[in-house]
């Protein structure tokens, strides 16, 4: 969707929505998915675990996350989740959300810091419901 035109109104009822589709997800993933609490990737992942019961972390160097297994590739996951977050460097995004596409996930959140246009247009002209504004879900989970 090409925002560069709609007034603020407009941008924040689509954030809003884009959010809300996120959040309706049945299943989540995280990738960068981490064993030590004070980071955010461990954060996101209890947050949604939380939220839905249906959370898998993924993360190359840890075989388990908080005791759950954890999945090195998106290819690795036994399903398809719904709805993504990621927690990982920009150039990284880049590979997982190629992935993501190929998967079909429907929905992508990009933490701050793990934006990236390239990653965020392809999953756009995949049809695919991507929040990139910098916006954090641990920040929306602690306000409901």
């Amino acid at each position: 969707m090409e925002i560069s035109h709609l007034h603020r109104s407009e941008i924040e009822t689509w954030a809003m929505n884009s959010i809300e589709k996120f959040l309706a997800a049945k299943t989540y993933a995280v990738a960068g998915a981490k064993n030590r609490q004070h980071k955010c990737g461990n954060k996101v992942f209890r947050a949604l675990l939380a939220a839905s019961g249906e959370t898998y972390p993924l993360n190359l160097a840890q075989d388990e996350i908080e005791g759950h297994q954890a999945y090195p590739l998106f290819a690795d996951l036994p399903l398809v989740p719904e709805a993504l977050s990621i927690i990982r460097p920009p150039v990284v995004t880049r590979k997982v959300v190629a992935d993501a596409i190929a998967a079909g996930v429907k929905h992508i959140w990009m933490q701050p810091g793990a934006e990236d246009d390239q990653a965020s247009e392809s999953a756009r002209e995949a049809g695919i419901t991507v929040i990139d504004d910098g916006s954090c879900i641990l920040v929306l989970l602690a306000l409901q």
